[in-house]
């Protein structure tokens, strides 16, 4: 394979994307059709059709490779329970062994059967009876009518805001330390107290948005860091429904929505925009990822893009948390830049964080350091090759890229290579999509709005 812009210091980088454009070219005059489909609450369901090499013809261990890379990408990107693969028996059948608890990919199936609560199951049917897509058509976000709070729920500390008719009245932060908590009337207090302070500052409260990290369905606290010391039990008694008992105690019959913050970011982006088919991605600890659809919904996918492959390499790294490689956890935080140091000989201190890493990292391209300009060279071709494997999955016009990793010059590094990737290899993505980094303090203010216009009166 040969790439327009090379990863400079990864030379084994597999693009998925042009593994994708690759597969459809090469299966243009014989190729086999396959979709595959995931279902998740309420049954929406959300498919992907691509080709492949008929079965049977010598490329059924090929054909696997890649449908498993493309099945692992759709799952994480929209999260569900069940998996329907139309269209191949041979690599259905291959599926279906890989997504079991003792299988390739048993973290994914226990990670899923823990967000949704049902067993997870690979189905396998002809494609004339593949499944159509069935999402969810209700509009989240940007509704300013009324008296609403926004609560904006982070590792290190909690935003609140009151506001009125769109316009923040009142905001503040304050200093919490949910991760470290094993008692969850901790975080419970904690956020009753910032939403009883919000509402102290207007007439009424007409409805309570809310923007935190982790996975959420139906307003439920599903799998999210803040409550990490928290044990299963008390997880499963005080956490799961606590954003809805705390409104509870604000008023009778107040409409609350919680969504990710990723979804929460791309949001107010795309609120700041003016536009909508936003792609948000921040590069901090790991990736998170958020999305605003065309319609300017969100869509109550899961977006959890640190476990979307991105490198079709098989020696590329491995996540310790999920046992995969290629995954965008190691190309888009800040164990991307650890990761590629020694190649750009820079030997960081093994006794520092990961974050002290990265300031190294990030002081040294003050001063013109060349390996630590060709870390976030490399870095750049990933993303801009990443992208465009997005684009397989989301509808976008506008990229915005935050966290720690993108602050300084990097950030502004990151985006001309991933330009000059779009601009190269992907000319037709490139006329389409922009690529920004938000102004941090109009974002901070803009996620609070953007968090309290979730619910619809």
């Amino acid at each position: 394979m040969k790439l327009k812009v090379n990863a400079k210091l990864d030379p084994n980088f597999t693009p998925l994307s042009v593994v994708c454009r690759e597969m459809r070219e090469n299966t243009k005059n014989d190729g086999q059709d396959i979709v595959i489909a995931v279902e998740r609450n309420k049954g929406y369901v959300t498919t992907y059709k691509t080709r492949i090499f008929p079965d049977g013809c010598g490329h059924d261990e090929e054909n696997f490779l890649f449908v498993e890379r493309m099945t692992k990408a759709l799952l994480w990107v929209v999260g569900g329970y069940k998996i329907t693969i139309a269209g191949s028996r041979v690599v259905g059948e291959k599926i279906k062994a890989a997504y079991t608890k003792d299988g390739l990919r048993g973290f994914d199936v226990t990670f899923m059967e823990r967000v949704y609560e049902k067993p997870f199951e690979v189905v396998l049917c002809d494609i004339e009876n593949a499944p159509k897509n069935n999402e969810s058509a209700a509009p989240v976000g940007r509704h300013l009518d009324g008296c609403r709070i926004g609560f904006d729920a982070g590792g290190s500390d909690r935003k609140v805001s009151a506001v009125i008719n769109g316009e923040s009245v009142y905001s503040e932060e304050v200093v919490w330390f949910p991760k470290t908590n094993s008692d969850p009337d901790y975080h419970y207090k904690g956020i009753l107290e910032a939403m009883k302070t919000a509402a102290s500052h207007m007439p009424r409260v007409d409805a309570i948005g809310v923007s935190s990290a982790g996975v959420y369905v139906d307003n439920r606290i599903m799998v999210a860091s803040l409550f990490l010391k928290v044990n299963e039990e008390d997880f499963d008694k005080k956490v799961k429904n606590m954003y809805l008992d705390v409104a509870k105690e604000i008023g009778e019959g107040i409409p609350v929505e919680v969504a990710n913050d990723g979804d929460v970011t791309a949001l107010a982006g795309a609120m700041d925009l003016n536009d909508n088919s936003v792609l948000g991605i921040a590069m901090g600890t790991s990736e998170a990822g958020g999305y605003v659809d065309p319609d300017g919904n969100i869509t109550g996918w899961l977006n959890e893009l640190a476990f979307v492959p991105v490198d079709y390499c098989r020696e590329a790294m491995v996540d310790e948390w999920s046992g995969d490689y290629g995954c965008g956890v190691k190309y888009f935080s800040q164990d991307a830049v650890i990761k590629l140091a020694p190649a750009a000989d820079i030997q960081l201190d093994e006794a520092l964080s990961p974050a002290e890493k990265l300031k190294v990292v990030q002081n040294l391209i003050l001063n013109d350091h060349k390996g630590a300009e060709e870390i976030y060279d490399t870095i750049g071709a990933y993303f801009g090759y990443a992208i465009a494997f997005y684009s397989e999955f989301y509808d976008i016009k506008h990229v915005l890229i935050m966290g720690r990793v993108t602050s300084g010059k990097g950030g502004v590094m990151i985006l001309n290579r991933a330009q000059e990737v779009l601009d190269l290899e992907f000319p037709e993505l490139s006329k389409k999509i922009t690529l920004h980094i938000p102004d941090e303090n109009s974002r901070r203010v803009g996620q609070s709005v953007a968090a309290a216009s979730l619910p619809q009166i």
